[in-house]
């Protein structure tokens, strides 16, 4: 046993044979140049995942009056906040379970199986013919789908330690895509036969189900990516004799033992070794951050709900009297500038500033733009569809900016071995506040639409008020007593200078 931890520290890295994690981290030292590929596939498979949450909100309001549930226009809000919610809340309660899963078996079966659950549940949705099958098919959608934490995870460990912080912008940015193609498709290919009756008749299955041509592009797609992620390289360390629980690396061994020479008996070695190892539950930096993360999940998906539903309201009630093809217009749009901030921009800023200041920085510039959305729909024919497409552009790019800067955090707060663990519960917690988000701001909207002459924040002023309130909870949390500045820089880094050589 000795001579084996002798061995790790005076060698700068253990592979061993039959370790996945092992051998992609000797791709990773042998690679040259930028990850092209890798990154390619993070952003292919984040984009899958996040394109049947956000299609639906442009079609969701016709969808709901279709179904004849609601028995007034203004109660159409209320019970599409429900079909929003039902996915996040079966995410919410799986979520915790698939990321044990990713730490025990691996990332690349969970990643597989929610590509395989994008196929068959965002199919069915598509084909809903009434109120409760689409709740059933979301929340069965939500509960199969737990790819997205192992993937952030994923993410920095299938890159060099110099890219770690572009493989998370990159899952960012692929987000703030998809809650703009996704909608963009939506808009263009729901209700077919009504727009294109050229190519779509009515008695076509397009025409008997018009909402799912939306959702068959985006299984289709879906389906490539299931199959071309069995090619994925798997990045956990398992398969180590000797280790348990995963610690098994090198630097973390001389860190604890203090240098390059053998100093300590084993019986110390140990001891230190497991206060490495700091319990999940009481790792502060990480609640800090999953805290912060809530929240701000719950302003975003609040938004992204109501964008839409205020976007196609009539004016008389607030909104802008849109089409679902003028929205998915605008959002399309917003994603250019996305594309570019996230690239190009966020990697370097985020390199001066840091992680915090930029998520801070981020949140104050998205107060003022909330509040003038209220003053936007007062406007008329081209300076209203001018300052909606600029306001949308700005605000997707400044979320996806706060969103990627969490993500850094989170992954910094935790060893690898527990990255799985960790996403999972950001996500769990994560998704049941985006599960309240869409119903409590559908039911909030629908109420403003009946108070359209309050005295205090008259009609839809009322709902983008909230959504500050939450931004501006989101802004005091950064602050350093409550979101240590630890969570920027890596663990084992922060655990080396723990365990300095003492003496």
């Amino acid at each position: 046993m000795a001579e084996y931890r002798e061995a790790l520290l005076k060698t700068d890295k253990v592979y061993y044979e039959n370790c996945p994690g092992c051998k992609q981290d000797r791709v990773k030292e042998l690679q040259k140049g930028f990850p092209l590929k890798e990154c390619t596939s993070i952003g292919v498979i984040v984009l899958c995942n996040v394109l049947p949450i956000s299609s639906l909100f442009p079609f969701l309001y016709f969808m709901i009056r279709d179904f004849n549930i609601a028995k007034k226009v203004e109660d159409i809000g209320y019970y599409a906040g429900f079909v929003g919610s039902s996915f996040m809340f079966g995410r919410f309660l799986t979520s915790f379970l698939w990321g044990m899963a990713a730490d025990r078996y691996g990332r690349k079966p969970i990643i597989i199986l929610g590509t395989l659950s994008v196929v068959v549940f965002n199919t069915l949705f598509g084909l809903s013919v009434n109120f409760w099958m689409a709740i059933a098919m979301r929340f069965l959608h939500g509960s199969f789908n737990g790819m997205l934490g192992p993937l952030k995870a994923y993410a920095t460990e299938v890159l060099r330690e110099e890219y770690q912080a572009l493989g998370l912008s990159i899952v960012g940015t692929a987000w703030g895509i998809g809650l703009i193609v996704g909608p963009a498709l939506g808009g263009y290919f729901a209700q077919p036969a009504d727009k294109y009756p050229n190519i779509f008749s009515k008695s076509s299955i397009f025409g008997r189900f018009p909402y799912f041509l939306p959702c068959l592009c985006i299984s289709l797609f879906a389906a490539i990516v299931f199959i071309a992620s069995f090619w994925l390289p798997e990045t956990l360390h398992m398969n180590h004799p000797e280790t348990e629980e995963g610690f098994d690396c090198s630097d973390a061994l001389e860190a604890a033992s203090g240098g390059s020479v053998m100093k300590e008996n084993g019986a110390e070695v140990e001891e230190r070794a497991q206060n490495f190892q700091t319990s999940i539950w009481k790792n502060w930096p990480l609640m800090a951050n999953i805290i912060i993360y809530c929240i701000f999940s719950l302003h975003e998906m609040s938004y992204t709900e109501i964008f839409s539903l205020w976007a196609v309201s009539p004016r008389r009630l607030g909104g802008m009297g849109f089409s679902s093809q003028d929205v998915g217009q605008v959002l399309a749009i917003s994603g250019c500038g996305l594309l570019f901030s996230q690239l190009y921009l966020f990697p370097k800023v985020e390199k001066i500033l840091g992680p915090i200041p930029l998520a801070r920085i981020g949140g104050v510039l998205t107060i003022p733009l909330i509040a003038c959305y209220p003053l936007i729909a007062k406007l008329t024919g081209f300076a209203q569809k001018f300052t909606i497409n600029c306001a949308s552009l700005l605000k997707n790019s400044v979320s996806v900016t706060i969103m990627t800067a969490l993500f850094i955090m989170q992954n910094n707060s935790v060893p690898q071995h527990q990255r799985g663990a960790a996403n999972g519960i950001a996500m769990t917690a994560m998704s049941l506040f985006k599960a309240v988000g869409p119903a409590a701001a559908g039911a909030i909207f629908s109420w403003c639409q009946t108070h359209q002459d309050a005295f205090y924040f008259p009609g839809v002023s009322m709902v983008f008020f909230i959504m500050n309130v939450l931004m501006v909870l989101v802004v005091v949390l950064t602050i350093e007593s409550f979101l240590p500045k630890s969570c920027t820089k890596p663990y084992e880094e922060v655990q080396k200078e723990k365990f300095k050589p003492m003496g």
